[in-house]
């Protein structure tokens, strides 16, 4: 039920909506002339929540989520896997014979219109996706996106910049690999930046990576340097790295506190973003836009605009003596290259660490002590957060203390605060913090506060 060139505007409910590949998907039908309403369980206990006052500002209808924005008049409801069969909006749609999709089966009907180009990987999705849809709009491709978080850089007129309309077939999507939706796309291009433990194991990932591949119509993209990737076969594969020899070969690197150099090809490059692991993205974005074509030169051009994507290392305050970041990392390979990162910055930090549910803080809990506990220094601190919980039915059966007395147990500094006020009151310990975790976006109000509280 998605229509390239709409003829009458469907009427979409998506429940769940303010969910970030939901509001996505929601944002990027509407921009193309169809009828859009939605709920949110965050609404309902948040009234001022600032994504509820953007979908009113495009012109979308919001219920509260109970079922009261569900008649007959509604062509199609798309629900977030977050929403339980059980639910009164789900069981309301049976009652309808409302034809219904989980947002992973929407957004695979929907990549099937398209020249799409699926950026697959446990960590860095959301920024190369981003930087890819920055650049091809740049480079005057007029690119569609379906992404995750807002890219900076598209954030004009009132955007969230995690969806984008465009004249072209070209269509960038994350393909997330948690909810096991990536075995249904059949992009033209894959991109695959990397594999590690997340949300399901490297083996059972691994699998999903591969018929990815096997449904990928013409190039793969890959990271040479990944050997959880390299084991994988598959044809037409185009390897970039920084270490090994390949046609996209970072040379020259010079990382600096904020912002990093690197040479493709004779081609000098500048990114406004700090870390290695940044390096990768943006060198992902070049192998898949030189071969389609793109000259080295426009794209260096044009990637030192990217000014990167909401809470991936947002910087809220560096004076000298105070510096705040504010950062999506969530699993154990994201938080890892983010202390790698950070650690270069100052000698003594204090890390906040929420972890974003009980579920997949019980399957990594091993991987999370191990991961602190290898990556902070003498004079750092963690800080951890009780565990995110953002409703329905779930096992508590584990603790932020769980994580905390593993980490301490191996000669590092942990503890668990219950209050962020209680954080915020005792500031000035610090200095310098790093604010990490996902699906909570009240985290990033949290920073902005740290930021001002000493």
């Amino acid at each position: 039920m998605y229509h390239k060139c709409v003829e009458r505007p469907l009427k979409i409910f998506f429940s769940g909506i303010a969910g970030s590949g939901v509001s996505a998907i929601a944002d990027f039908m509407s921009q193309r002339g169809n009828s859009i309403s939605g709920s949110d369980r965050a609404f309902d206990m948040n009234p001022d929540h600032y994504l509820k006052k953007f979908f009113l500002s495009r012109g979308i209808t919001l219920f509260p989520q109970d079922g009261s924005g569900l008649d007959r008049s509604i062509d199609l409801a798309v629900f977030s896997t977050a929403v339980e069969s059980v639910h009164p909006e789900a069981l309301r749609a049976q009652e309808l014979a409302i034809p219904c999709k989980t947002r992973p089966e929407y957004l695979a009907e929907i990549t099937g219109s398209f020249r799409t180009i699926a950026v697959a990987g446990t960590s860095g999705k959301s920024t190369s996706s981003g930087m890819l849809a920055y650049l091809m709009k740049e480079l005057g491709l007029s690119p569609n996106f379906i992404g995750g978080g807002g890219v900076r850089s598209l954030q004009k007129d009132g955007s969230r910049g995690n969806a984008l309309s465009g004249s072209s077939d070209f269509l960038v999507i994350e393909a997330c690999e948690s909810d096991g939706s990536i075995i249904h796309y059949t992009p033209e291009v894959s991109l695959f930046l990397n594999l590690a433990f997340d949300h399901h194991s490297v083996e059972k990932t691994a699998e999903m990576f591969q018929v990815l591949m096997s449904k990928t119509k013409k190039s793969i993209i890959m990271n040479a340097d990944d050997s959880n990737l390299t084991a994988l076969s598959g044809k037409n594969r185009i390897p970039f790295s920084l270490y090994a020899d390949s046609p996209y070969m970072a040379c020259d690197i010079d990382q600096k506190h904020f912002s990093s150099e690197f040479t493709v090809n004779d081609v000098r490059f500048t990114l406004n973003l700090p870390g290695q692991f940044n390096i990768y993205n943006a060198l992902s974005c070049i192998a898949v836009l030189s071969e389609i074509d793109i000259d080295l030169r426009m794209i260096a051009d044009a990637l030192p605009g990217f000014q990167g994507i909401e809470r991936r290392f947002d910087v809220h305050v560096n004076d000298g003596q105070r510096l705040v970041i504010d950062d999506y990392a969530h699993n154990p390979h994201k938080i890892a290259a983010l202390m790698d990162t950070t650690k270069n910055l100052r000698d003594r930090i204090c890390y906040i660490f929420q972890p974003h549910g009980f579920g997949p803080t019980r399957m990594m809990k091993n991987e999370y002590i191990n991961t602190f506990a290898d990556n902070l220094r003498p004079l750092d601190h963690l800080i951890l957060l009780p565990i995110f919980y953002a409703g329905g039915s779930v096992r508590r059966d584990i603790s932020s203390e769980d994580l905390a007395e593993g980490i301490r147990t191996r000669g590092k500094s942990a503890e668990v605060i219950e209050k962020r006020e209680e954080i915020l009151r005792r500031s000035g310990d610090w200095g310098n913090y790093v604010i990490l975790g996902a699906r909570d976006d009240t985290l990033a109000d949290f920073a902005k506060k740290m930021a001002t509280a000493f």
